[in-house]
């Protein structure tokens, strides 16, 4: 019986890290230049969800390449220009492969009023 107790708790455990690979998308890093309401190094998500309409067309950006010319935020205000190529390299250590689940969570995170 212990030995069953045993098996159970260690398989539970690694069921535990593979759902956490599956879900590796978190926004934690990217609280370092964005929060919700208010314009940090970049702009505040409010404003980003507002630009692109949903989670979908925000995540067929993401997965299109993240091009300069595809940023809504850039065509709104031209001062999140000079940010670009620091966003270029977030997006390529942050986000690629994880297009849907990074416009989600932007998303969500509005909704919910905090990252």
């Amino acid at each position: 019986m212990k030995k069953a107790l045993i098996i159970a708790a260690v398989a539970s455990i690694g069921m535990m890290g593979v759902a956490t690979e599956a879900s590796a998308f978190n926004v934690k890093k990217c609280k370092a230049c964005h929060a919700v309401a208010k314009n940090k190094v970049g702009p505040a998500w409010k404003d980003v969800a507002a630009a692109y309409g949903s989670a979908d067309a925000l995540a067929a950006v993401f997965k299109g390449g993240f091009k300069v010319g595809d940023r809504k935020m850039i065509q709104a205000n031209g001062k999140w220009k000079g940010k670009a190529g620091l966003m270029t390299g977030q997006f390529k250590h942050l986000i690629k492969g994880h297009e849907d689940e990074a416009a989600k969570a932007l998303f969500d995170a509005v909704a919910a009023g905090k990252i």
